[in-house]
This record gives C-alpha cells, structure tokens and sequence, in this order.
C-alpha cells in the first residue's frame, strides 16, 4: 500500500514525533510511506530517517485571500458563538475551518501521489481531511493524540467550541484511531463516534533495570499549558527534600514556562538539588542516570514517556488519569497519587526513596513494556488498515 502521514511538525522533540518516527519507519518496511508536512524545517538524520525508506513531502499553504479569510472568519465566529450546531452548519464550518484555496492545494497533492491511506496526526490534521474526503480516492484516518479531556474539558481546551463539529465531521472519516480504551468509551457514550484503540510503540531501545543508587527523579515534557503539572512537581519536591537530603530531581524539557520553573526552584532554595535540561536527541541517557520517574500530568493522551521509563526498568509515580489507571494499575509499576494532589505526591516519593521494592519492581517495568514494542504495534495498525482499504 501506499500511505501517507499528514502532520504539522516532523522535527521536534516531543512524544509524538518520536512515535510518528517509528511507526512510519516500521511501516516502510512492507508498504510505500511518504510523511507530508507544514513544518518546512528539514533534519532527516533526527529519529534515523536518513537511514529508512521513508520519503518526505511538504505543503505550504501561505497566505489566504484576503476576502476569502474575511468569510471564512466571519462565519467561524458565527458558528461558535450565534448558530445552532447541527450536521448543516458543521458542515458549513468545515469549509471555513480548513480555507478553499488551502483544500484544493491538499487535495491535489493526496491525488497526484496515488495514496491508498492518508493518516491525518493529530485531530486539527485529521479535521483537514474530513473537509475533503469525497474529493480524494484515499481511506482516511485520523490518528489523535491528546485525550477526550484535554479537547474538550479542560480549563482551556485544545478544540474550544468545537466539540459537535468533531461529532459531525470526524464519522466522515473511514477510521478514528485513539490512544485508550478510556477515550474510546467516551468517544462513544458522549459523541455516538466509534473508534479503535491502538497504543502508541515504544521509541526508544530497552535499557536493562534500573540502578536506585542515583536516587535522582525524572521527568520528561514541554513547559505549555500547564500540562504536566511540572509546577506541582517542584512544590512537592521541595517538600520532601525537607527531610530527605539524598534525592535529587532532573527534569527534561522547554517551552514558555521554563522561566516560571526556574523561579521556583530559585525560591524554594533548590538550585543544588533541582536541575532543568534541555531537550536532546539522546534522551536514553537520562532515563539510564535516573532511579525513577515522575509523571505529574493534568491531562494525557498516552504518555509515552511512562513506556519508555519503564524500558529503563524505572519505577513510576504517576497522577491518577484515565489513561494511566488503564496502562498501570495492578502491574506492579507505579505508585499513583490524584491528579495535582501535592500532599498525595509528597507521600509517594517519600515511599519510593523508603520502601520500594527496587529488583522486582524494575524488573516488572521492563517486562511490561515489551508489550509496547513496534513491531507489535505496528501489526495492529497494518491489520486496521487492511480492514479499511479492503472493507
């Protein structure tokens, strides 16, 4: 078959370019797989694509028309804020949601490769691909990558006002992919939508048990939309380095709210036992100088850097979500505590510097994420997918 992946950034550092990465090097090896995107930046070397058959094409949309963006606009605020939201006027605003000039160029090039699948990444993607589907031979499927929660019910979500649109155009599509079994179900009760539950693979190479005498936590994110929760993780920290003067915190990332973090760990007098690092190519070698792994999450969709701690045989702290509840609970890997619950998260570190069980917990780690392996997950992708084209 040919496939093609629709993304926006290919070359970045986060959770789902590496999965992008490997599931379209997996899936090269026995189909045509082009990767198709807005970012117009270019590293092939990044996550080994020079070295796969993976091919790269990018699409520049550039400015609108000035009148069509003026309509496209004005009916987008009608549509959020006036109109009732039926399957009519969604459909109306899925003209103005993804502009005509921008459709007819996406349309050409889906029909100018002779794509068997198009894999909208992401739900916006996947929103495009809804908007043009009648006009391009392709099955479509959309591959989303943030939770139910974090589209729709969060403080501040990512699909604001939108959440009968996804209803209306996302059955368009000829498949809707989600990370749990959790998003599934609410996919289903809350948007009659169904959807297929594939995890996302394990990126980085297994990496032997942990070593507990680093007595260093991790943590691994961007510094956005208070997403992982690294505010709470500070706090509780400089609460349990009260009384324990051994540990100390790494935590991996960037974004606008570094400069917040670094304030905190300046005022709680953490700047000996605090450190922020930069994102790297060579993740590996933080989850190897690491003894466990705290994820202090608002909101997942997956969290694939559980999966990768645990190939490092690390032991996990992790909030309480639906999407962790699914993946951890009864495995003899993590201990939980409710999500921004500082109190709680304090008591889990004290226990997992104290008490844990450091062989049979790491080893238990380990083993589980072999499940997670892309040679597994990509299986159940080229079963879906031949399910789609030959249903």
């Amino acid at each position: 078959m040919k496939l093609l992946f629709y993304c926006d950034t290919v070359f970045g550092y986060g959770g789902v370019e590496r999965v992008l990465a490997e599931l379209s090097k997996a899936l090269s090896k026995s189909h045509e797989v082009t990767v198709l995107s807005t970012d117009m930046r270019k590293d092939y070397a990044m996550y080994g694509y020079d070295r796969s058959q993976v091919k790269f094409r990018f699409i520049e949309y550039g400015k609108a028309p000035r009148l069509e963006n003026l309509i496209c606009k004005g009916y987008s605020f009608l549509y959020k804020k006036v109109l009732p939201q039926n399957r009519f006027t969604s459909w109306l605003y899925g003209k103005s949601f993804f502009l005509p000039s921008y459709r007819n160029k996406l349309v050409k090039e889906i029909n100018d490769g002779g794509y068997d699948v198009v894999i909208g990444v992401h739900a916006y993607l996947s929103l495009h691909l809804t908007s043009i589907h009648r006009r391009i031979k392709a099955k479509t499927i959309g591959w989303m990558h943030n939770s139910y929660q974090a589209f729709f019910e969060k403080e501040n979500p990512y699909l604001p006002g939108l959440k009968n649109f996804f209803r209306h155009r996302m059955r368009l599509l000829d498949k809707v992919v989600v990370l749990s079994r959790a998003d599934a179900t609410r996919y289903q009760v809350d948007l009659n939508l169904d959807s297929q539950v594939i995890y996302n693979p394990l990126a980085l190479q297994p990496c032997g048990l942990a070593d507990a005498s680093h007595k260093k936590f991790l943590a691994i994110g961007r510094f956005a939309h208070a997403h992982k929760g690294f505010d709470i993780l500070i706090e509780a920290f400089a609460r349990f380095a009260e009384s324990n003067k051994d540990w100390t915190l790494e935590i991996v990332g960037e974004g606008p709210e570094e400069t917040l973090y670094r304030t905190m760990i300046t005022e709680y007098k953490l700047t000996d036992r605090v450190q922020i690092c930069p994102f790297t190519n060579n993740v590996q070698k933080h989850y190897a100088g690491a003894s466990g792994y705290v994820l202090s999450s608002r909101w997942e969709g997956f969290g694939l850097v559980l999966v990768e701690a645990m190939s490092h045989g690390l032991p996990l702290i992790s909030s309480r979500l639906p999407v962790t509840e699914e993946l951890l609970e009864g495995k003899n890997v993590s201990y939980f505590f409710e999500s921004e619950n500082v109190d709680q998260l304090v008591e889990q570190m004290h226990r997992m510097a104290d008490e844990t069980d450091w062989q049979t917990m790491s080893k238990a780690a380990l083993d589980y994420s072999a499940q997670f392996d892309i040679e597994h997950i990509s299986q159940k992708w080229n079963r879906m997918m031949e399910g789609t084209t030959h249903g």
